[in-house]
């Protein structure tokens, strides 16, 4: 028997360059799962949003419940506008992540805005949203949730790595899929390409121009999360904290923090890749458009790096919520313990109607 349901999945990401959205048909036979995008596409946050996002992190509790409640209307706009533009027809629910405010799993807390119920009011359709809560309250990391889309819908790799706001890999060991992230990526390169009136730094040209300093890279590398044991998680609040303060502190033109600092992630994710000869390695996120930063990965690896076509760089994780969401209508597992250390596996997510 075939079962087949239509979903739009809904992604913002710690970078801030906006909602995407896809429209995909995820498909079941045999027990085996397969997907198809129909429609996708990125909607950038108007500056109202992008400024209001930003500073969320120091908003009162009283102002982030408000706030929550806004951009889940904002969010439901947003997919009316989507389903309006391409026609959509049949959908059977929206999976949205939310947008990430904190994320401290070893307080016991996270936080992602975007309320379902907002969402569903506004369009009409079932939602499921808040996948990370319970995960955390099991004592894990709520984070990350992808892993189990990779393993069920791209098990064809040996490794799934994103590129996004943080990388993060995920891949199987000893019959358990393993993941955790490595380290910031575009909201540090952003953040100081924003320095030079760029919103990034297209292809990494930038960095290419720069020169590694070496004592930042060294102190880089020796930061204490990267000894942690796994699972672990990173957030805005770790960029904040430790990483911008420790390249400031070395007082370099942005072109040679760039360039340092595309050789610390190049090291950090290399390190993963233990015996990686004749073994494939899919590469997605913005990060992936980073030319000069892919090379140097490259060069360090004799991994098989593949990169796929524009809908899956953008749009795997949009498209992995929207999975997530049909494990949890089964109400089959979509939270594996293997990956956040929670104390069990789990069907995570909140349905509204």
């Amino acid at each position: 028997m075939k079962q087949q349901w239509n979903v739009i999945g809904l992604m913002s990401g710690t970078s801030l360059d906006g909602v995407d959205l896809v429209y995909t048909s995820i498909f079941k036979e045999n027990g085996e799962y397969s997907y198809q995008i129909l429609n996708s596409e990125t909607i950038s946050y108007p500056k109202k949003w992008e400024d209001t996002l930003q500073n969320a992190f120091y908003s009162s509790e009283y102002k982030l419940k408000q706030l929550d409640k806004s951009y889940g209307v904002y969010l439901g706009e947003v997919v009316n506008e989507f389903i309006q533009n391409n026609s959509l027809k049949n959908i059977d629910f929206i999976a949205s992540h939310g947008h990430t405010i904190f994320h401290k799993p070893n307080e016991g807390f996270t936080l992602q805005i975007g309320n379902g119920q907002q969402i569903s009011n506004t369009t009409n359709l079932k939602v499921i949203s808040d996948f990370r809560t319970q995960d955390v309250l099991l004592g894990g990391q709520g984070a990350p949730l992808v892993p189990i889309g990779d393993k069920l819908l791209f098990s064809e790799y040996d490794y799934c790595l994103n590129l996004g706001g943080f990388s993060n890999i995920s891949f199987e060991k000893n019959n358990e899929r393993i993941a955790f992230d490595i380290c910031p990526v575009n909201i540090v390169l952003n953040y100081y390409a924003k320095q030079l009136g760029f919103n990034f730094d297209d292809k990494g040209e930038i960095a290419k121009s720069g020169n590694i300093d070496s004592n930042l890279l060294k102190a880089l590398n020796s930061i204490s999360f990267y000894s942690l044991p796994i699972p672990k998680s990173l957030g805005f609040e770790f960029v904040e904290a430790e990483i911008i303060p420790l390249i400031n502190s070395f007082k370099l033109p942005v072109k040679d923090i760039l360039r340092t600092f595309v050789a610390h992630i190049s090291v950090k994710i290399v390190e993963q890749l233990k015996n990686s000869t004749s073994k494939k390695m899919l590469v997605t996120g913005g990060g992936a458009y980073n030319e000069f930063l892919i090379e140097e990965i490259k060069r360090l690896t004799n991994c098989n790096i593949i990169i796929p076509g524009n809908a899956l760089i953008d749009f795997k994780e949009a498209l992995i919520f929207a999975f997530l969401g049909v494990l949890r209508l089964e109400n089959q597992i979509n939270c594996l313990r293997s990956v956040t250390g929670a104390n069990k596996n789990h069907s995570s997510g909140k349905i509204f109607t």
